[in-house]
């Protein structure tokens, strides 16, 4: 492909992410300060509320209370909280009233300079060309190019990678648009990267806005971020939502429809009940250079990989050090503008959640640091517990599949099940009121009913791969970083997964054959996953459509 054309395609990605995040005719919407105290009521209630009604559905069709028995209610009690604290935030964020948020005015410039950072580590160096030269045309055309600096920090090693790398942003670097730095020792990865970066020049800037090299953002959204900053003196970081590319296979797509569905309500709600202690997903995101300067240097723990050594998921420990200081981290929900690229086979999806599995449980040792707000502390745990859930959802199936633990019924399961449509039906109602003719209603529909069947689909083999990251962390394994390109020892797609549904099932005919039913929606798709993960892993056949 070439240059022109790739620089066609950054350009046609963003136009896109307008087209599939911000319906027509709609304002910029943003939830008032003050709806922050109801918020988080209706967040503790409704999220206390499902998990009391599922846990008493649960204890009284146990049939016999045993040791088991107590173990799967202590098991399941915290994964409860965790599911319905997401539906929670779904219904939270459907209930909240959103108002429209204020445009700069037309006449406005910053009065201070910020910093463009783009991270890379061995991406495809024509692609981020192209990206990069998109971004400086949306800067230049929302009036920042006198205002911001684009600069790339590299942490790309391997000769050849590192040529190509040099060549492809060669043209940009010559005409002065670009400032490159490629790191020779690159220990600490990206966040060490951006503190050396800081300590050389970082304050010279008032706000630096950190993109990873699969992130686009316009330059009307840029502009809006810093004018927001420039208004909100204690605001030390703003986190935009994120729409996904159009995808190039049926994972992808199957992600980007999932991300449409769920993440209005779901991002109106998070950025409701967490006011101004938010998170901080690592790019996409501006920040105040006044408020970064605790967060810079953040301690390696003591002792080896996978739990001492540096933080890996640095971006969560950052916005509560930011909070900490007493600055506000606050998410901007709406994803016009901003977007990032998802993993498009399992594979690399698996992968990316083994690093994000270390670096979420190396943060059991940051639980307690002194000083942190409690609902930085509320996102810490909920980061571990993203992947501690893998291997207590596995353990329940377990105890319940072999007869150790006996429900009398299945309305336990059918509440469970309910929980986590929650936020599904939230997001379907949101696109039944926007779909106004009944094509597009059927549309909306279609893509619901999709969603629900891959992500059941889905499911076991994620629980599998989490429940194996867990188990590598805890065995002491550590992920490493990217790594050269070689060959790598695998076993054929869908193998392992299809061994484990075959011999979960035998185990379950053979110790309780009569909860081989109720079971098979977790080892079917296991069994299946060869074919699954071969048909998800191929081409999207709405690529051109999107």
């Amino acid at each position: 492909m070439t240059y022109q054309a790739r620089h066609r395609d950054v350009a046609c990605d963003l136009k896109a992410v307008r087209r599939a995040a911000r319906p027509v005719n709609s304002p910029l919407r943003l939830h008032p300060p003050l709806s922050v105290g109801k918020a988080r009521v209706a967040f503790t209630v409704l999220t206390l509320s499902m998990t009391l009604l599922v846990g008493l559905g649960m204890a009284m069709h146990i049939a016999s209370w045993t040791a088991w028995s107590f173990l799967a209610v202590v098991l399941v009690l915290p994964s409860l909280l965790w599911i319905s604290g997401g539906a929670a935030t779904a219904l939270t964020g459907m209930l909240c009233p959103p108002f429209a948020g204020t445009e700069p005015p037309a006449t406005w410039s910053p009065a201070g300079r910020t910093a463009i950072l783009m991270l890379l580590c061995r991406e495809d160096p024509h692609q981020v060309a192209a990206t990069l030269t998109e971004l400086l045309r949306q800067t230049g055309k929302a009036g920042l190019g006198p205002s911001t600096r684009l600069i790339v920090l590299s942490d790309t090693f391997g000769a050849g990678a590192v040529a190509a790398e040099e060549a492809a942003l060669a043209p940009l670097i010559a005409a002065g648009l670009v400032d490159y730095r490629r790191r020779q020792d690159n220990t600490g990865r990206k966040p060490r990267n951006i503190a050396e970066w800081f300590d050389r020049e970082g304050r010279r800037f008032a706000y630096m806005l950190v993109l990873d090299a699969d992130s686009r953002m316009s330059g009307a959204r840029v502009r809006r971020m810093i004018w927001r900053m420039e208004q909100q003196p204690d605001l030390g970081l703003l986190q935009a939502g994120m729409a996904l590319l159009p995808a190039r296979s049926r994972f992808g797509q199957f992600q980007r429809t999932a991300s449409r569905l769920l993440g209005p309500h779901f991002g109106a709600g998070l950025a409701a009940w967490t006011g101004t202690t938010g998170n901080y997903w690592g790019h996409n995101a501006l920040i105040r250079t006044a408020a970064f300067t605790d967060a810079a240097h953040l301690p390696a723990l003591s002792g080896t990989a996978p739990f001492g050594g540096d933080i890996l998921s640095h971006d969560i420990i950052e916005a509560a050090v930011i909070r900490r200081g007493g600055w506000a981290v606050v998410f901007d929900p709406t994803a016009a503008g901003s977007a990032e690229d998802g993993p498009q086979d399992l594979a690399s999806y698996h992968r990316r959640n083994r690093r994000w599995c270390q670096g979420n449980l190396q943060h059991i040792r940051l639980i307690t640091a002194p000083g942190l707000h409690p609902l930085s502390r509320l996102h810490i745990v909920s980061g571990i517990f993203s992947f501690l859930a893998a291997p207590v959802w596995l353990c329940l199936v377990l105890l319940m599949g072999t007869g150790l633990v006996v429900l009398d019924g299945i309305i336990p399961l059918l509440l469970i099940v309910a929980v986590l449509l929650v936020p599904k039906l939230v997001g379907l109602q949101r696109l039944l009121k926007t779909r106004r003719t009944p094509h597009r209603a059927r549309v909306a529909l279609r893509a619901f009913s999709g969603e629900v069947v891959l992500s059941t689909l889905l499911a076991p083999l994620v629980m599998l791969h989490h429940s194996a990251a867990v188990l590598s962390v805890l065995m002491g394994r550590d992920c490493g970083w990217k790594r050269p390109d070689g060959p790598r020892r695998t076993l054929p797609q869908g193998l392992p997964e299809a061994v484990t549904g075959v011999l979960l099932m035998a185990l379950v005919l053979h110790l309780n054959p009569h909860a081989a039913v109720w079971l098979l929606p977790v080892t079917g798709p296991m069994i299946a996953a060869p074919l699954l993960i071969r048909w998800l892993n191929s081409s999207n056949p709405k690529a051109k459509a999107a």
